[in-house]
């Protein structure tokens, strides 16, 4: 048996392994770390038996113990849904003045309705509810159809031109284009545009006036403003639904668009709606 090499300069003995002139030293791992390792597979050995943890062809090892996170997540949603009973309880016996009258019931409506906003309301109304071309923006206080909370209640449940409710929201603004000519309608767009800008022609502006008073007052009123039980937008608070700037109403007036909002009191049922009017009345715009 040959003698065991030491290094002359650390003093340490070697392996008996030597590259290029090399040797390597004998230091063996400090034995807190050695038995730590050793604990770490006693462990390991130990929550395989324990919880679920080796893969088999279709499921695997159930453990010990018998855990299940989804088991155990199911437990949670089922406390959960069972902790919100009572408040759906109660917001399916009151009404929305009485839901956005307590506290803790009106807390509990907002962000079930903030909710059902994101899934079924924000492809059109965009999540932060400020709408976009076509699409009202929820958020001011520029109503349709009314911004009160028996007013939303209504629009939410039933829709606006919705066809498959009978109660929806009508009203259809004609195409003028069939009863003005084009001077007229340029004229009326020209007016329009003035009440909240500075049209491209005072002349033209001053003439559609009277175009205005002849063929629009009956819907929107003489000062522009709107009517909301025909749901006709005021043209006087510089909010553009289909568009900003004459062009832009000139279309408007000569071949209308109408948008459509689904009525979603069978979809989601009166309990959300009821949600969902306490949340977007609570947005801000709510009169």
């Amino acid at each position: 048996m040959s003698e065991k090499h030491i290094d002359e300069i650390s003093g340490v003995e070697t392996t008996g392994h030597e590259w290029d002139g090399i040797r390597e030293l004998n230091n063996p791992m400090p034995r807190w770390w050695v038995w730590t390792f050793y604990a770490t597979i006693l462990w390991a050995i130990g929550y395989a038996i324990a919880y679920p943890a080796i893969p088999m062809i279709t499921s695997a090892t159930k453990g010990y113990l018998g855990f299940s996170s989804r088991a155990e997540l199911q437990q949670d949603l089922d406390l959960a849904k069972a902790s919100q009973v009572k408040f759906q309880d109660m917001i399916a016996a009151k009404t929305v003045q009485e839901i956005d009258a307590d506290p803790a019931l009106r807390e509990f409506a907002i962000a079930g309705g903030a909710s059902a906003f994101k899934v079924n309301c924000a492809p059109c109304h965009g999540s932060g509810a400020s709408g976009g071309p076509g699409f009202p923006n929820l958020n001011d206080d520029d109503w349709l159809w009314g911004g009160d909370l028996d007013s939303i209640q209504t629009t939410i449940a039933h829709g606006i031109r919705f066809d498959n409710d009978a109660d929806t929201h009508v009203s259809e603004m004609p195409a003028f284009a069939d009863m003005l000519d084009k001077d007229q309608i340029r004229q009326v767009a020209a007016y329009v545009w003035s009440l909240t800008n500075k049209p491209s022609d005072e002349a033209l502006a001053e003439a559609g006036k009277q175009v205005f008073l002849d063929n629009c007052a009956a819907c929107h009123g003489e000062d522009a403003k709107g009517k909301l039980e025909m749901g006709a937008p005021n043209l006087a608070d510089a909010i553009w639904l289909k568009g900003r700037g004459e062009e832009a109403i000139v279309q408007q007036v000569t071949a209308p668009k109408h948008g459509v909002m689904p009525g979603w009191s069978v979809r989601l049922g009166n309990t959300t709606v009821k949600e969902l009017t306490v949340f977007v009345h609570a947005l801000g715009g709510g009169q």
